[in-house]
């Protein structure tokens, strides 16, 4: 129960795009056609969830032990830096079709503030699931949690990208297009996902 109420939470109601407005620039940027924003979507899903398990255990098994938990955000930031970098290497090695469909969006998630404040949220956030006591995740919670999370994305961003498709099909009005519609379409879908608040 406790890991249905943290998917529940970290895809609808804690929504990493529409409610902690993480990885805006990636969202608005990718989101024009929905082949794009599917690809980014899977790639950021991989390494969102890898790089909160690496960054858990390097958070619990050397920073805590050594008393440097100050170096949390730059340690993370080398290590998703790095764990994109190995993804990168070891897809053009093992699956070069795969890294021809995600080359592009690889060198993106170095730089998606969504990886690292998921990587961040987990180590140093209390959560309180069910009117139960707050308390911070475990690897198999936080692993959970990061893949709840990163769908979450994915499903913001591939709802957006067909939002987006299908305006561009239709008459906006000129001081609208572009930028200005695509915001108002991002803050419709935030009051959509906040009727989910009252679920957890």
């Amino acid at each position: 129960m406790e890991y249905l109420l943290i998917i529940i939470s970290a895809i609808f109601v804690n929504n990493i795009l529409l409610s902690q407005f993480l990885g805006i620039c990636p969202f608005l940027g990718v989101s024009n056609k929905l082949s794009t924003a599917t690809g980014m979507s899977g790639a950021v899903c991989f390494v969102i969830t890898l790089a909160t398990i690496v960054t858990y255990l390097i958070n619990k098994y050397l920073l805590l032990p050594f008393g440097l938990e100050f170096l949390q955000t730059i340690a993370f930031i080398l290590v998703i830096a790095a764990l994109v970098q190995i993804v990168e290497i070891v897809l053009k090695k093992i699956s070069p079709s795969l890294y021809q469909a995600l080359g592009i969006f690889l060198p993106l998630i170095t730089t998606n503030c969504a990886v690292l404040g998921v990587a961040i949220t987990v180590v140093t956030k209390e959560f309180s699931l069910g009117g139960a006591e707050a308390h911070l995740l475990n690897l198999g919670q936080a692993t959970v949690y990061a893949l709840a999370t990163s769908v979450g994305y994915g499903i913001a961003m591939i709802l957006f990208a067909g939002l987006r498709e299908h305006l561009a099909g239709n008459h906006v009005p000129e001081a609208f297009k572009g930028l200005p519609i695509a915001l108002i379409t991002v803050g419709i879908m935030a009051m959509a996902f906040l009727g989910f608040s009252g679920i957890v």
